[in-house]
């Protein structure tokens, strides 16, 4: 049984494999049941929360993303969330590998974003804004670059010193990156803005956004959470990663839809229609596109299977 650890989930997930793994597994597509979520009483401290996200293709693989949430684990010096994916034999149900499934949900992740953007973004799209310093920050920009020629990378977050920290890990050639302290200045000359944040207030305003921009929605998983106002809604071409999950999940877009602004009609395509050649993504240059994420076991079973094979084919 295979065994991979943080940094080697990490090498056995390039980018250009993975996005390319991704965009096949939404072509052919999976079985995909609803992820499950069960409340784990933990005596003296706040419920815990287990999280399983299944998904198979019958006969080849069948693979589920177990993860744990502690809030008490702040107490004591530790992550509240702990991952881990089990990936089985669809043949047999023999376990064949297990992956750090934080690793390979961050990179599935931007990689999904890269994969939209491939669609949405404007093929000479050289100018990145992200927005966020979590982990998924990094993950985001490379994967960007690796399908868009990224020239210039500014970051903004609320505490300027984690994006300067973020700044720092970055190792990309040819790349000028640098922090953003004036938000609006630099949403305004990106030619993609990604937004991997907590918010529940919009940071994005709508007038902000020039013509032909990408606008990548990657935090905001909750109804109640929103990194973009109505007028960005309004303004821009919608597409999804999975219609149910960003009907349901994604606060840009539920907010917007009980307000009135938007209907379910103004979401042009989700990932699956993209993949399959049903929607052309961008269709003209001028074009404002946004992109809403909300996570799929799809994509988590794409990326583990792409370790597993490259893996074994080296053996």
């Amino acid at each position: 049984m295979l065994v991979l650890d943080t940094a080697q989930t990490r090498v056995a997930l390039p980018w250009d494999g993975l996005v390319q793994a991704l965009g096949e597994m939404f072509a052919k597509g999976c079985v995909m049941p609803v992820r499950h979520h069960h409340d784990v009483e933990v005596p003296g401290e706040a419920d815990a929360t287990l999280l399983l996200m299944p998904a198979w293709q019958p006969g080849a693989y069948i693979g589920v993303k177990m993860v744990s949430v502690f809030p008490g684990n702040q107490t004591r010096g530790l992550p509240a969330i702990h991952g881990s994916y089990l990936l089985s034999s669809g043949a047999t149900g023999e376990l064949l590998a297990i992956l750090d499934g934080g690793e390979l949900t961050a990179r599935r992740t931007a990689a999904a974003s890269a994969l939209a953007a491939r669609y949405l973004a404007r093929e000479d799209a050289s100018r990145l804004l992200m927005v966020g310093t979590g982990r998924l920050s990094a993950n985001v920009i490379e994967a960007h670059a690796s399908v868009r020629p990224i020239r210039e990378v500014a970051i903004w977050g609320r505490d300027q010193r984690k994006a300067e920290a973020t700044a720092k890990e970055l190792d990309l050639k040819g790349i000028a990156v640098s922090v953003a302290t004036d938000l609006e200045a630099a949403a305004c000359e990106a030619d993609i803005i990604s937004c991997a944040t907590l918010s529940s207030e919009p940071l994005i305003r709508g007038d902000w956004l020039k013509p032909g921009a990408h606008l990548d929605l990657i935090g905001a998983f909750k109804p109640t959470m929103r990194e973009t106002d109505d007028r960005a809604v309004a303004r821009a071409s919608i597409f999804v990663d999975t219609r149910d999950g960003a009907l349901k999940e994604g606060g840009d877009i539920v907010q917007p839809l009980k307000a009135g602004v938007i209907t379910e009609a103004a979401i042009r395509a989700d990932l699956f229609e993209l993949a399959r050649g049903a929607h052309a993504g961008r269709t003209a240059p001028d074009e404002i596109t946004l992109f809403k994420s909300v996570g799929a076991a799809l994509e988590d079973l794409a990326g583990a299977v792409l370790a597993f094979e490259a893996h074994r084919s080296k053996a």
